[in-house]
C-alpha cells in the first residue's frame, strides 16, 4: 500500500536558478552572504542578500476551503511568528553548526531541479558492470531558512546519472516529494520545524508550539509525516527507497528516461507505521533487509526487525536500552546483528532550560549489543562494553572462530582514520578488546568501507587502504560506491576486482563530474561531465539495468 500525501504532487519544473561558488572549502573561508537566487519559482531556493535580517514571509497561500475561524487563526499565528519569534531569533547568535550562512554556502548551497539532460560528455569508458542508474541523495532546502538551519535539515533531492552502452550518459535531479515539501511548496515558505537547526531551547519550544497549533487547526497536516527523506537510499524488492530516520521511506520510481518520480510513502504493504533509520542493511546472501527504529518519546526506545527478500516483515524485537539514543547505523554478520548503544542521547527536558534535546552523555559507557538473527524474542542479546568508543557509522563486521574456546568472535570495524585497531567482541565472555591488525602489509588493514563494498557485507575482507594515492588541488569527492566487475565471483581474491564510482567537485574550475576508478590499482578509467553543479551530499547506490526492469511502479 502506498501512502500518498494529502496534497497533490508538484509538477516538475525546469530550473532557472544559478549559483556562483563563493567558497573554496580548502581555504576555510565562509562568505558573509549566501548566494542570491534569480528565480521566484517555489521549487527553487530563495536567498536574501541581507546578512541576518528577519525574512518576513509573503502572504500565505492558505487553501480556499478554510473556514472563517481557521483564516483568522492563521493570520494570528503568522503575526506571532513574524512579530515575536522571528525577531527573537534574529537577536540570537547562531553557532556555526546551525548558521545557514555556513551550513548552506559554497557547494553546500542548494540547486534547482534539473530535467533529464542526455548526451553528456564521457571521458574514457563506462564499464559494462556499471550500466544502470547511479543515484545519490542529499539535503537541498527549497526555501531560505528564517532561523537556524543545519545541513541535515534540508529537503531531500536525488541526483541520478544514467550509464549505458556506447558511453551513453544522462543526468537529472529531483526533489523527493515528501508530504512536508508538497505542503510548504503550496504555502510558499517553511512551515515545518527544523529538528536540528531550530529545536533548541525556548525558541525551539516556541517553534514546536507554533507547528502544533497550525496542525491542530488544520493549516498544515503532519499526519503523513514530517521527514525530508534526504539521507539514505536503498533498492529493495523492486523499489528505490529514499530514507531519513524521521519518517517512513519514500518510494521513488526511475522511469524509462532515467528521470525520477516520487510515488509516495511506502509502509511495506501496511506492515509498518514507524520511521526506519537511514542505514538499513541488505544481506547480499539472503536478500533480507535488516533495520532499526528508535523512539525519542517512549519505550521501547529501540526496535529491530527485518524483511525477507519478498518484503515480508518479521516480528519486532525490543532492544532494552535505558535512554532514548540516536542509533544512526548498525552492522550485520551472517548470524548476528550488532547494535551500537553510544553516548548520543535524547533528553527533551533540556529544552526547558534553554539547551538542546540531543545531548552527549559523557557518563554513559558505550557498548555493542550482539543479537542472533534467529532470536525470536530478543532475550538473548549480549551487551559488550567498549569504553572510549563512539562510532556514528560502522564500516563492517564479521565472525571468526575462537580456536581456544570454540566460541564465535565478532569483529567490528568502526573507524580507520584514527588508531590502527579493531574491536573484537568475545561472545560468551561479555568482553571486548582492541587489537592491532596483524598483516604482512601494514597498509592493508582489516575491514572494508561500508559504502565501497556492500556486496561483501559481513565477510572478512582484506583491503582498507588509508593511502590517499593521487589527489588534485581543489578537487573534493563525496562518498564512493564500489561495484564488483563480476557479481558471481565473490571469493577472497576477487575483493578488489571492480570499480569505485563517486561524485567529484572541482572548486577551482567550478565543475562537477562522476569519476570511475579501477579499484585494483586506483587508476581513473572514466568520467562523466555533469551539466550543472552538484552539491555535496550524503549516500548513494547503483540501480542496475536488471533491477530497473524489475521495478514496482
Amino acid at each position: 500500500m502506498q501512502l500518498q500525501p494529502s496534497l497533490p504532487l508538484l509538477q516538475p519544473r525546469s530550473p532557472l536558478f544559478t549559483c556562483k561558488i563563493l567558497i573554496n572549502p580548502s581555504k576555510k573561508t565562509i562568505p558573509r552572504h549566501p548566494s542570491p537566487s534569480t528565480c521566484p519559482s517555489p521549487l527553487l531556493p530563495r536567498y536574501p542578500e541581507v546578512e541576518r535580517s528577519v525574512l518576513v514571509p509573503r502572504e500565505l497561500n492558505y487553501p480556499a476551503q478554510l473556514n472563517p475561524f481557521q483564516k483568522l487563526a492563521a493570520v494570528a499565528l503568522d503575526k506571532i511568528e513574524t512579530s515575536v519569534i522571528m525577531p527573537l531569533e534574529k537577536n540570537h547568535v547562531l553557532p556555526k553548526t546551525v548558521d545557514p550562512t555556513v551550513q548552506i554556502s559554497g557547494n553546500f548551497a542548494p540547486v534547482g531541479e534539473c530535467p533529464v539532460r542526455q548526451g553528456l560528455e564521457v571521458v574514457g569508458r563506462i564499464p559494462a558492470c556499471l550500466h544502470g542508474v547511479y543515484v545519490r541523495n542529499g539535503a537541498n532546502p527549497m526555501f531560505a531558512p528564517s532561523g537556524g538551519h543545519h545541513l541535515f535539515d534540508g529537503d531531500g533531492m536525488i541526483h541520478a546519472i544514467s550509464l549505458g552502452p556506447g558511453n551513453e550518459a544522462s543526468y537529472s535531479c529531483r526533489y523527493t516529494r515528501t508530504s512536508r515539501l508538497v505542503q510548504e511548496a503550496r504555502l510558499g515558505r517553511c512551515m515545518f520545524p527544523k529538528p536540528i537547526g531550530e529545536l533548541h531551547g525556548h525558541l525551539g519550544l516556541a517553534r514546536l508550539g507554533l507547528f502544533m497549533a497550525r496542525s491542530g487547526l488544520g493549516l498544515v497536516d503532519g499526519s503523513h509525516g514530517t521527514g525530508v527523506a534526504n539521507a539514505g537510499l536503498v533498492y529493495f524488492n523492486g523499489r528505490l527507497l529514499a530514507m531519513s530516520e524521521d519518517d517512513l521511506p519514500y518510494h521513488v520510481n526511475i522511469n524509462g528516461d532515467a528521470d525520477l518520480e516520487t510515488v509516495g510513502q511506502f509502509n511495506f504493504d501496511d506492515q509498518i507505521d514507524c520511521p526506519l533509520i537511514a542505514h538499513p542493511k541488505l544481506d547480499p546472501v539472503t536478500g533480507d533487509l535488516h533495520t532499526l527504529n528508535y523512539n525519542v518519546l517512549k519505550k521501547p526506545y529501540l526496535k529491530y526487525f527485518k524483511f525477507d527478500k519478498f518484503g515480508r516483515k518479521s516480528r519486532d524485537l525490543h532492544v532494552n536500552i535505558e535512554q532514548a539514543t540516536m542509533v544512526h547505523d548498525f552492522a550485520i554478520t551472517g548470524n548476528f546483528v550488532i547494535i551500537p548503544d553510544h553516548q548520543m542521547v535524547f533528553k527533551l527536558s533540556e529544552m526547558i532550560g534553554g539547551g538542546s534535546p540531543v545531548v552527549y552523555n559523557k557518563k554513559k559507557t558505550s557498548r555493542f549489543g550482539v543479537l542472533r538473527q534467529n532470536d525470536a524474542v530478543g532475550s538473548g542479546i549480549q551487551w559488550i562494553d567498549v569504553p572510549n568508543c563512539f562510532c556514528f557509522h560502522l564500516w563492517n563486521a564479521w565472525e571468526e572462530d575462537n580456536t581456544e574456546t570454540g566460541d564465535k568472535t565478532v569483529v567490528v570495524i568502526g573507524r580507520i582514520n584514527t588508531k590502527d585497531y579493531h574491536i573484537r567482541d568475545e561472545l560468551g565472555s561479555g568482553s571486548s578488546e582492541r587489537a592491532i591488525p596483524r598483516s604482512k602489509d601494514p597498509v592493508r588493514l582489516l575491514g572494508h568501507s561500508r559504502s565501497m563494498a556492500e556486496v561483501f557485507r559481513h565477510r572478512k575482507s582484506r583491503f582498507t587502504d588509508r593511502r590517499n594515492h593521487e589527489i588534485h588541488v581543489y578537487r573534493f569527492g563525496g562518498e564512493p560506491f564500489f561495484v564488483p566487475e563480476n557479481k558471481q565471483r565473490k571469493g577472497e581474491n576477487d575483493e578488489d576486482e571492480g570499480y569505485i564510482m563517486g561524485l567529484v567537485r572541482d572548486e577551482e574550475k567550478e565543475t562537477s563530474e562522476m569519476v570511475i576508478v579501477k579499484a585494483g590499482n586506483m587508476k581513473q578509467v572514466g568520467a562523466v561531465r555533469l551539466p550543472t553543479r552538484v552539491p555535496y551530499g550524503f549516500h548513494g547506490t547503483l540501480v542496475s539495468q536488471q533491477d530497473l526492469r524489475r521495478q514496482v511502479m
